[in-house]
C-alpha cells in the first residue's frame, strides 16, 4: 500500500514539474497571445465598420439616382401640363393644371434638397471610411509586429514545448482519473498553478503556512494522500532540512 501511494505521489509530482515548465514557457510569452487575439478582433471590427459604411454610401448613391430620375419625370410632367394649359377651355381647368405644375415643381425642390443632404452624408461617410481604414492599417501593422514577436518566442521554445507535451501526456496516463481530476481542479483554483508541492522549512511549498510536525511525519510516511489544510494543495513529501 505504501509503495502504491508513494508511486501516486511521485507521478503527481512529476506531472506538476512538467506543468510548471509549460507554465514558464507560457509566462515568457506573457500577454502576447491575448494581445494578438485582441488585435485580430479589433481589425475585424474595423473591417465590418468599413463594409457597413460602403453599404450606406451605395444606398445613398442609389437614392440620389432615384431622386434624379424623379426630377426628370417631374420636369417631363411640367412640360406636358404647360402644353395642356395652352388648350384649356376655362379658368377652372387652367387653375387645376397650374396646381399640378406647382406640385411637380415642389417635388423637384424636395428632390434637390434630399439630393444635397445625401451628398453631404456621403462626404461624411467617406471621411469616416478613410479614418477607419487608416486605423485599420495601423492595427494591421501592430498585429504583424506582435505576430512576429510571438512567433519568434514560440519558435524558440516550440521543440521544448512539444517534448514537454508528450511527457505530460505520458505522465498523466499513469495517474488514475480521480486524482488527475482533483489535480486539475486544484491547479485551476490557485494562482501559481502549483497543485502538488512538498513541505519546505516546515511550511507548505504552495501557501507557506506552517505544517505541524505530526502532519509532516504523516506526509513523509506516504501512506495516504494528504492536502494542505490551508490551501488544499496536495503535499507530496517533506524536504529534509540541511543544517
Amino acid at each position: 500500500m505504501e509503495s502504491t501511494v508513494a508511486s501516486k505521489l511521485e507521478a503527481l509530482l512529476k506531472l506538476q514539474t512538467i506543468d510548471s515548465q509549460l507554465d514558464e514557457i507560457k509566462r515568457v510569452r506573457g500577454d502576447l497571445p491575448e494581445e494578438v487575439q485582441d488585435l485580430e478582433d479589433e481589425i475585424e471590427g474595423y473591417a465590418v465598420r468599413v463594409r457597413k459604411f460602403d453599404d450606406e454610401v451605395a444606398f445613398l448613391n442609389d437614392s440620389i439616382a432615384q431622386r434624379k430620375q424623379a426630377t426628370k419625370d417631374a420636369e417631363s410632367l411640367i412640360r406636358k401640363y404647360e402644353e395642356q394649359q395652352q388648350n384649356v377651355r376655362n379658368n377652372r381647368e387652367y387653375d387645376a393644371i397650374t396646381k399640378e405644375i406647382e406640385l411637380q415643381k415642389l417635388e423637384i425642390q424636395i428632390n434637390e434638397k434630399k439630393t444635397r443632404e445625401a451628398h453631404y452624408q456621403i462626404e461624411q461617410k467617406i471621411a469616416e471610411i478613410e479614418g477607419t481604414k487608416n486605423r485599420l492599417e495601423e492595427r494591421r501593422k501592430d498585429l504583424e509586429n506582435k505576430k512576429k514577436e510571438l512567433n519568434q518566442i514560440v519558435g524558440e521554445s516550440e521543440e521544448e514545448e512539444t517534448q514537454l507535451e508528450k511527457e505530460r501526456n505520458n505522465a498523466a496516463s499513469n495517474i488514475e482519473d480521480r486524482l488527475l481530476s482533483a489535480y486539475t481542479r486544484i491547479r485551476g483554483n490557485v494562482r501559481n498553478g502549483l497543485a502538488v508541492v512538498t513541505v519546505k522549512r516546515d511550511a507548505c511549498g504552495g501557501c507557506f503556512n506552517t505544517v505541524p510536525p505530526q502532519r509532516q511525519a504523516d506526509i513523509a510516511a506516504q501512506k495516504k494522500v494528504i492536502v494542505c489544510e490551508h490551501c488544499g494543495r496536495i503535499l507530496a513529501g517533506v524536504e529534509q532540512r540541511v543544517f
